[in-house]
């Protein structure tokens, strides 16, 4: 009797996994690829190196080897901005890239607006309110819309590298102190809309440049992931930590569509899996890595928590105009807390 159950066993552990095995198609037959993936920050220290480092791993092994993700990080390959530059405007040295979804927004024949929605200010209120959403039906519709506005790129999936707050290279404790600092932003309108409404000034840099113009006082702060700010020694030059997350910070992976084209179809279901499993380890590693940066940096930095609701109410012109044609769209965000 031992011996049947145990046969029974093996034969519904052999049809799981088989099925399982069955979902990964066989691409190693297929010609070799290689494709160039950029990542603006260092890999074995922020959340989204360790997540391009990891995608590369399982293409590689889900396609047999055929497919080969050359990840340069560091921003070795320029910023976001430069990402972009070369993926849509077809110059081909990049093929993939991980790109936060608020430098998307300012390409395209309208500028991707839907995609806006996931970078106004406290959109999400929690992470699992956002995993919630990169759960639902809901997120393959803005993905959806870069290839729909024009922008030649697939993509592949959404993810977060963590809350976004607001640092200096001065002590600062409260909204009044921010009070005409010149802040470095990204050329997200949404972004120095929402620096502005807080009263700082709005102050638009390369991300290659900030260390050095927070050291001598060109910017007065910035913002980040805390992963990403103790990962760019940013904490030695602003140590002062303010916890507003003000925004989540959304990322999304993007390919090229001459890129995919150049893939079998079965090497594009592997770069399928191996995103979606990506997502799944983001969604792992993201909290963690905030946590353990905050525990590291200790007493290095000054942290302080913010009253966040006097931080919304300051936001309320700028999201209302940004969501007052998307407003029922805006609403499905909401409804997945």
């Amino acid at each position: 009797m031992r011996k049947l159950v145990c046969l029974v066993l093996a034969a519904l552990l052999l049809c799981v996994f088989g099925a399982a095995m069955a979902e990964v198609p066989d691409a190693s037959k297929d010609p070799a690829v290689t494709l160039v993936y950029a990542e603006v920050n260092p890999l074995d220290t922020t959340v989204v190196g360790q997540v391009a480092t990891h995608f590369a791993q399982r293409v590689n092994e889900l396609s047999g080897g055929t497919v080969t993700i050359d990840v340069q990080g560091a921003g070795v390959l320029g910023s976001e901005g430069d990402f972009c530059d070369d993926m849509i405007g077809g110059i081909g040295t990049i093929d993939m890239a991980r790109l936060s979804v608020s430098t998307l927004t300012g390409y395209g024949n309208t500028g991707i607006p839907k995609s806006k929605l996931l970078c106004l200010p406290f959109t999400f209120v929690s992470r699992d309110h956002f995993w919630n959403f990169a759960a639902s039906d809901l997120a393959q519709e803005f993905m959806d819309e870069l290839m729909e506005d024009g922008l030649g790129l697939h993509g592949l999936f959404l993810g977060e590298e963590g809350f976004r707050h607001i640092f200096c290279n001065k002590p600062v404790n409260s909204l009044a102190d921010l009070q005409g600092k010149k802040i470095r932003v990204s050329t997200d309108p949404t972004m120095v809309g929402m620096i502005n409404a807080f009263g700082a000034e709005a102050t638009v840099i390369a991300y290659s440049e900030l260390y050095t113009s927070l050291q001598s006082g060109v910017v007065d702060g910035a913002e980040n992931p805390v992963g990403n700010y103790k990962a760019n020694s940013f904490n030695e030059v602003a140590p002062y930590l303010l916890l507003d997350g003000h925004q989540l910070g959304v990322i999304e992976l993007v390919i090229t569509d001459m890129a995919w084209n150049r893939l079998t179809a079965a090497q594009q279901e592997c770069l399928k899996l191996a995103a979606k499993e990506c997502q799944a380890y983001n969604k792992e590693l993201s909290e963690k890595v905030e946590e353990d940066t905050l525990a590291q940096l200790g007493d290095t930095i000054t942290v302080v928590e913010v009253n966040k609701d006097e931080w919304i109410a300051k936001c309320a012109d700028v999201i209302a105009e940004a969501t007052k044609d998307y407003a029922d769209l805006y609403q499905k965000i909401q409804d997945l807390k």
